[in-house]
């Protein structure tokens, strides 16, 4: 995957990723005082530690098998410590309990860098907390603050999809109370009622998967998960073959042009780079009148629902939509 959604300014470069050597001492400006993570079912550790059906406690035995895990499905990593910064456990208590609600779709891999220290060094972890994305063994920078319960799962929802619409449709088999895997070792199954649509998208077929996803929204308009789909498959099928540089210069020269900006605001989309487009089109909202007025709010909406309405950029998007609508 080439994007790097929700990477911020400052996100540590993790190319260097490599198997860590036996435990050796703390990263530097090592641990005060010893380990602080508390350990499984002890007073004041967090509901579900040593792992749950979709998330694991990461230790210098199991990491090269949960880097692994990621050729099948997407690993979320969560760096933490709750002796130096207790905020940055309650997220990886976060992370750990959305990895259920997403079922599957990745596997929470939390990291206490007082009891792995072997793998703060090999990962390079300069501060926590530290969210990184594993695809197919490739590390990629989520973000570096906690955030609220909210903001947390709307975050990794917009990566969820971004990653969906690349074509990456594998999930993780539970770990606990759940299936066994197949004998063969087989990839687990994406869930039944998107198979086509995933399907189409990692055969490239975007044309396909509009088709698969608009058949699921006719179904069932209540359905958010197959409008988000429906919504970023047509993202994927206005963008395709389309040259960035020339699309913002295009957008550049003509800042009137509703063509060219909602084309740049979807390229935007791909990239990640979500709350830029959404004010490029409220912007537009506000500068336009009439048909080409009503055609950048409608791009606009169709632009919430990749997202999702829950997701407080959508809040703040619409908000704005309004204030430049009135």
């Amino acid at each position: 995957m080439s994007q790097q959604p929700f990477s911020r300014p400052g996100a540590i470069d993790l190319s260097a990723l490599r198997r860590p050597a036996a435990p050796a001492g703390g990263p530097a400006g090592g641990p005060a005082g010893g380990p602080g993570g508390a350990p499984s079912g002890a007073p004041g550790a967090p509901a579900g530690a040593g792992g749950t059906a979709y998330s694991v406690d990461v230790d210098e035995q199991n990491f090269q098998s949960v880097l692994e895990s990621s050729m099948a499905a997407p690993v979320v990593l969560v760096f933490y410590s709750r002796s130096r910064m207790p905020e940055s456990g309650t997220l990886a208590d976060d992370v750990r309990m959305l990895s259920d609600e997403f079922e599957g779709r990745f596997l929470a891999g939390l990291v206490d860098i007082d009891t792995a220290p072997a793998i703060a060094q090999a990962m390079q972890i300069p501060s926590i907390p530290l969210v990184v994305l594993v695809l197919e063994g490739r590390p990629m920078p989520l973000l570096q603050d906690p955030l609220p319960l909210e903001e947390l799962r709307a975050a990794l929802t917009q990566v969820m999809q971004q990653v969906t619409a690349q074509g990456v449709t594998g999930r993780h088999q539970p770990r606990t109370g759940g299936a066994e895997p197949d004998e063969d070792g087989a990839e687990p199954q994406a869930d039944p009622r998107y198979a086509a649509a995933q399907d189409a998208l990692g055969a490239g077929d975007v044309e396909a998967a509009v088709a698969e996803y608009q058949k699921l929204v006719d179904a069932n308009p209540a359905d958010a998960e197959a409008a988000a789909g429906l919504a970023m498959a047509k993202v994927l099928r206005r963008t395709q073959g389309v040259d960035l540089d020339t699309a913002r210069s295009a957008a550049a020269a003509a800042p009137d042009d509703v063509d060219a900006q909602t084309l740049v605001a979807d390229l935007d989309m791909l990239g990640g780079h979500v709350e830029d487009a959404f004010n490029r089109l409220v912007e537009l909202v506000r500068r336009t009148a009439g048909e080409d007025r009503d055609r950048a709010r409608t791009h606009l909406l169709g632009l919430f629902a990749a997202v999702g309405n829950d997701d407080p950029r959508v809040v703040r998007g619409r908000q704005n939509l309004a204030s430049a609508l009135f």
